[in-house]
């Protein structure tokens, strides 16, 4: 089977790359499906004969056994709050196909197709955040992308046009899936949504990362800092990756910078600067390992088999068990949005340098180089940063060990995998729009010092980028609401 990665998920959300599989997985879902259909005329499985969860003890009749699988779908079909967005949607539909082309589900060929005609024509049903508890899968999530495949509930097409999915499917001269055999169990039954979910947070994270190590830059710069924070022979004493990583990353931008000094060759007026300077390889590089770690766990979920049962039709054996459990996800999004806030910690701690003339002894307060009293530079902006900050400090709590009893004590450990995958979304946003207020701080900062032109050629390309958005020539107060948006638009450019 063709391993799938986050890059490849990238490429497919991003870059318009088209998902891809082999002939040879197709037979695999054939002979799994018929080895189930033959097996469980015979034999009690779960789900196909019997009723589900603490249910389970209720045999089903043969003819009642399809409604059985549209009635799973519709009861569970009881999300709440916000949808989720069309490239997760499209995301959570990708998953969940590559998990069946692995023979495992016992799934029909029909029900492939749907999802591969959902994904290419862009139908995307309307799934909702509040609903899972990520242990028997992402049960109400999935539930909901499998009604707008059984051609019921509402969605929106690749417009973004809101509509009943039997429209959709109508204007789009495609047709829903008729369930068979145990499509509507498959469905519901795996990680697929909060892996989803993850996958796109990671995405985003080593996007604010790669911002955080070019910022932390452009910081070094703004201080005219010496080059021993970043040198081989510091970094290379402390054996870890993500430090050295971060630190070689941070040399290669400033490989052309005039602004670096070189200690006992260059003077410096600060011996030392404050640890948001001088401390970003041992800052970051922890979170690079966190976000490199959080990647192969979630790539090993995407890869994985997650439902419940497992059909293995060359070993002619099905096996019941927990493969659904949403632990693995649950704790590295925990650890991932906690990596995140501390991110966010550093970017608000520079920005407050930034701006505290007392601190920094080289800008004027809050960046107004106007008339004090009467303008006040970006010290607004600052409580917008710090308050954003103070949130994704109490989010980073972890959500894995809030595991609450439910479905009559049949799920009595759950992973809340999925909230933490939301949570940790939003973590994410909080922190570009954290980082957003401190770009344009940095940007000012060299512009009333005077040092862009003495820059390295990645700060440069920045510095004119940001003031071509923010568009302010003067040193006038100015609103910076929309301003802020536009630039937190050019920090998630994928």
């Amino acid at each position: 089977m063709i391993r799938l990665t986050i890059n490849n998920l990238l490429e497919i959300l991003y870059k318009n790359k088209t998902y891809d599989f082999i002939e040879e997985e197709l037979k695999l879902v054939k002979e799994s499906h018929q080895f189930l259909k033959e097996f469980s005329s015979k034999n009690l499985v779960y789900g196909v004969n019997t009723g589900f969860g603490p249910m389970v003890k209720y045999k089903i009749s043969n003819e009642n056994q399809i409604q059985l699988q549209y009635n799973l779908i519709r009861s569970h079909s009881s999300g709440m709050g916000n949808k989720f967005n069309r490239q997760e949607v499209k995301a959570i539909m990708i998953l969940r196909l590559h998990t069946f082309l692995q023979g495992k589900s016992g799934v029909s060929i029909p029900l492939i197709e749907t999802l591969l005609s959902f994904i290419n024509h862009g139908v995307y049903p309307n799934i909702y955040e509040h609903g899972g508890v990520g242990a028997s899968g992402d049960l109400v999530q999935l539930a909901h992308l499998s009604l707008g495949i059984i051609g019921e509930g509402k969605g929106v097409n690749i417009n973004g046009d809101e509509k009943d999915i039997s429209d959709i499917l109508v204007e789009l001269d495609l047709k829903p899936h008729n369930l068979l055999l145990r499509d509507g169990l498959a469905m519901i039954n795996g990680t697929s949504c909060m892996t989803a979910l993850s996958a796109i947070n990671i995405i985003n994270s080593r996007l604010l990362l790669n911002w955080g190590i070019k910022i932390s830059a452009m910081m070094l710069e703004i201080f005219s800092s010496y080059d021993d924070y970043i040198s081989i022979e510091l970094n290379n004493v402390k054996k870890h990756y993500g430090q050295n990583e971060v630190a070689s990353r941070i040399r290669s931008i400033l490989k052309d910078s005039k602004l670096i000094k070189h200690r006992y060759v260059d003077n410096n007026t600060n011996f030392q600067e404050f640890y948001s300077v001088r401390c970003t390889p041992q800052i970051l590089g922890p979170i690079l390992d966190t976000i490199d770690f959080a990647e192969k766990v979630v790539e090993n979920e995407i890869n994985s088999a997650d439902d419940n049962p497992i059909i293995d039709a060359k070993q002619k054996k099905i096996v019941h068990g927990g493969n659904f459990h949403g632990d693995y996800i649950s704790l590295e999004m925990d650890k991932l949005k906690i990596a995140i806030t501390k991110l966010t910690i550093l970017v608000e701690r520079q920005l407050n340098l930034l701006l505290n003339s007392d601190s920094n002894k080289i800008l004027p307060p809050s960046l107004n180089d106007n008339e004090p009293g009467l303008n006040y530079g970006m010290q607004g902006v600052q409580f917008t940063a710090t308050s954003t900050t103070a949130e994704n400090q109490m989010l980073s709590n972890p959500m894995s060990i809030h595991s609450i009893t439910c479905n009559n004590d049949n799920q009595d450990v759950v992973s809340m995998g999925t909230n933490s995958a939301i949570i940790t979304k939003k973590v994410i946003e909080n922190a570009f729009q954290v980082m957003s207020i401190q770009l344009v701080a940095a940007v000012r900062s060299l512009a009333i010092l005077k040092k862009e032109s003495k820059a390295c050629q990645e700060t440069k390309v920045i510095f004119n980028a940001v003031n071509k958005i923010i568009n302010d020539h003067s040193n006038d107060d100015t609103v910076f609401s929309e301003k802020l948006k536009s630039v937190e638009e050019y920090l998630r450019k994928i």
